[in-house]
């Protein structure tokens, strides 16, 4: 499975560096990082299509690529309803919360909490709670999928590489503030767009057509007597392997175990509001607008953006199964250890195979590429999300005679 990268693919990867780096050091030189506004809010200066850009690829991590793909391969159309969903709550962000948080001139989430309710206890609270959620849920998801895909691909140490990306991220995001980090996630939602739009289309020519895409993953199940001939495998009870029947809705009956339309509508659209509207993360890149106008600007290009997870991501990872059925869809936990190293299912390995297997040699440099430019984007807005958020709602309680310099 694991394949080496060619000279080709790791001139690409080395370019993207080079470039990422260069764009980051650009912005670090040219714009004004010397305030607390110019550091953490880029100056108020950012374009509506940088920060479109931002906040498409602050929320497509690795983990969507993994985690997208491997839901696409394992039920189908169903979570593509995530991604179309998010082209309403961003203009509900754009048009309705983003006008009262930048009239209010905060910066942060708590900071605004804090003054709608008065007191400090809530921002405390808040802010605390955001840096959890950060560490356990995002940080922590991003690395493990992100070092999933590397050990999939390439065979390399999952802790230096790791490291590696972690370093790189932390130098651009600490010494360039905002402005270097949505300049950089510019680069890299061209980078991921061109890449997973390529990725799409020789997957789909290579199964004959989106019309075979249905058609051939309804059929897509693991040959069980080629596999138990295959593998040393004691348990011969296979799980329920085949497709299900609704695999081609998006959104199903009441009483589906993926996603029920009763609970995608009142239980994850309202959850939803607060990823999308009151996330420091999300609401921080639109604060750093010139004005409301390019604020909203954004929000509808991010918007529309949105839309393309739903084909260059949980397509492939559906043809992925089509092509690999006897590992993707693996039979039960023995069968599935031996092929990913995971007894809950092999489903996540769905795009890095698809990439190592299907997409020729420069490409699939290209391809690692996307990733790495996905893991490194969720990762700066992370770091800068989090380091605004610690700095001006709990340093600069506890330091009250702190300055911009030591604040920064």
């Amino acid at each position: 499975m694991r394949a080496a990268l060619e000279t080709a693919d790791i001139a690409i990867v080395a370019l993207y560096f080079v470039l990422v780096m260069c764009i980051g050091f650009f912005a670090m030189w040219k714009y004004n990082r010397s305030t607390v506004s110019g550091y953490f809010l880029a100056g108020r200066s950012m374009t509506w299509v940088a920060i479109g850009a931002s906040l498409f690829v602050s929320n497509i991590g690795s983990e969507h690529f993994i985690g997208l793909a491997g839901s696409g391969a394992a039920s189908g159309f169903a979570v593509g309803a995530w991604e179309f969903n998010a082209l309403m709550l961003l203009q509900l962000l754009g048009w309705v919360f983003v006008p009262v948080y930048i009239r209010s001139g905060v910066y942060t989430m708590p900071e605004y909490l804090s003054k709608r309710f008065g007191g400090h206890r809530i921002q405390i609270y808040f802010a605390a709670l955001s840096l959890i959620l950060y560490i356990f849920t995002k940080l922590s998801v991003d690395l493990y999928s992100g070092a999933l895909f590397i050990q999939e691909s390439l065979g390399w140490n999952l802790y230096l590489s790791v490291i590696l990306l972690i370093g790189m991220t932390a130098l651009l995001t600490v010494t360039g503030g905002l402005v270097a980090v949505i300049y950089t996630d510019t680069l890299q939602a061209l980078l991921m767009i061109i890449g997973a739009l390529t990725l799409m289309i020789i997957s789909i020519t290579e199964v004959g057509g989106f019309e075979e895409v249905k058609r051939r993953y309804m059929l897509a199940a693991p040959n069980i007597t080629s596999i138990l001939l295959t593998y040393n495998i004691s348990n011969v009870n296979a799980c329920n392997v085949d497709p299900k029947p609704d695999a081609l809705k998006m959104l199903r009956e009441p009483t589906d175990e993926d996603i029920p339309w009763p609970g995608f509508l009142l239980g994850q659209t309202p959850a939803s509001v607060w990823y999308w509207c009151a996330d420091q993360v999300i609401v921080q890149r639109v604060l750093a607008a010139k004005n409301i106008a390019h604020a909203k600007g954004s929000t509808l290009m991010a918007g529309f953006l949105k839309l393309l997870p739903m084909f260059i991501i949980v397509v492939p990872g559906m043809i992925s199964r089509i092509l690999f059925a006897d590992d993707i869809a693996c039979i039960n936990p023995e069968h599935c250890f031996q092929v990913c190293g995971s007894r809950a299912g092999c489903s996540n390995i769905a795009y890095p195979r698809l990439v190592m297997k299907l997409v020729p040699v420069g490409l699939r440099g290209l391809m690692m590429a996307v990733m790495i430019a996905a893991l490194m984007s969720d990762l700066d807005s992370i770091f800068n999300s989090a380091s605004t958020i610690f700095t001006l709602d709990v340093y600069k309680l506890i330091r009250k005679s702190a300055t911009s310099r030591e604040l920064m």
